[in-house]
């Protein structure tokens, strides 16, 4: 009976141990919450990763330059670039430059010819740049920036004509992902890279709402000239802009889907002409204001660059650099000159 007795004391002082536990754990929680909460937070942003670029990849990007004369659309394989820039050019008529990394995209295109500022770009990207045909300018920089470049007038590995598209001859030019690399890779241009992305994105969604000088973004429009404009429709149920060229979709030759952007930064700055061709100069050393927008809202930024090579800094109105969401960008450099009215569904515009 003793035992028994001894036993039955045993098995309670465990008993009263662990609940005296349970209850030394639910203090602690309980004044050490807010602690605890950030320990988990901490967690969980350790394990998430960015769904636009692969963090911890070091490949170079590759930018291509695209044709945006109407009679070239559609476009193809432009919803894989992470960043996509439009720029003006000659005659009124813009020209987009892509960007990619770790992508295996089997058709992008138009490709078009080179103009000089969009090296600026490829440059504070440390991109590879391919083309088809230059600018005398835009020739003479490429070699005296020592810029790696593929060329189509050289490199006739690399393109092909559609010729199933029944256009001229120079809307029909398309490369892939493939093609560029094992060119690359021949060339022996670097493959790695050591330069910062561009953007610092957010594996968190951003919520500019929550900003005092924000305002509804829910339409977007720029005109560049008589003969383009850009345009996006904010799709709230996929948290996404759908992207318009001169009002029509801006869709995919290859999937026919319409092209859609997390981002949209816009940059307004100022270009003249430097011949009589009426070949134009951007003016995008130095600063100016501009906006970011995402998610339906937009907010006021400011935007810098102190050289050809250097990265451009976005900073919104507290002076501290911008965060982007997790997805593609689409870079709207536009002339001052032009519209840019962006509307919610209250009417609020800038």
């Amino acid at each position: 009976m003793a035992r028994r007795r001894r036993k039955g004391k045993k098995k309670t002082g465990f008993v009263i141990l662990f609940i005296l536990l349970v209850i030394g754990l639910f203090v602690y929680f309980w004044f050490n919450k807010d602690e605890v909460k950030d320990l988990i937070s901490n967690e969980i942003k350790v394990e998430k990763k960015l769904k636009i670029v692969d963090e911890d990849s070091k490949s170079r990007p590759i930018a291509v330059m695209i044709n945006n004369n109407h009679v070239a659309w559609p476009h193809a394989g432009l919803q894989d670039a992470y960043i996509t820039y439009e720029i003006l050019a000659e005659g009124g008529i813009t020209r987009l430059m892509a960007l990619f990394k770790d992508k295996d995209t089997s058709k992008i295109g138009s490709v078009r010819s080179a103009r000089p500022y969009y090296l600026d770009y490829a440059l504070e990207n440390d991109a590879i740049y391919v083309h088809y045909g230059w600018s005398d300018q835009a020739k003479a920089d490429i070699s005296a920036l020592d810029i790696d470049n593929i060329n189509g007038l050289t490199v006739s590995s690399v393109f092909w004509r559609d010729k199933s598209l029944n256009k001229a001859t120079e809307h029909t030019v398309f490369t892939s992902m493939e093609k560029i690399k094992e060119y690359a890779s021949e060339k022996g241009y670097d493959r790695d890279t050591d330069k910062d992305l561009l953007l610092n994105y957010s594996v968190d969604e951003i919520d500019l709402s929550k900003r005092e000088d924000a305002i509804k973004a829910d339409t977007v429009f720029m005109k560049y000239s008589y003969y383009t404009t850009s345009s996006y429709e904010y799709d709230s149920a996929n948290k996404v802009y759908k992207r318009f060229m001169s009002d029509e979709p801006h869709v995919d030759a290859v999937t026919g889907q319409q092209y859609t952007y997390k981002n949209i930064i816009i940059t307004p700055i100022s270009t003249h002409t430097y011949d009589s061709y009426g070949r134009l100069e951007l003016e995008n050393i130095g600063s100016g204001d501009g906006c970011y927008i995402t998610n339906g809202y937009a907010i006021p930024i400011t935007w810098s660059k102190s050289s050809r090579s250097s990265q451009t800094v976005y900073k919104n109105m507290d002076g501290k650099e911008i965060k982007v969401n997790d997805g593609n960008t689409f870079i709207q450099i536009t002339p001052p000159s032009e519209g840019i009215d962006i509307k919610g569904n209250t009417d609020e515009n800038v």
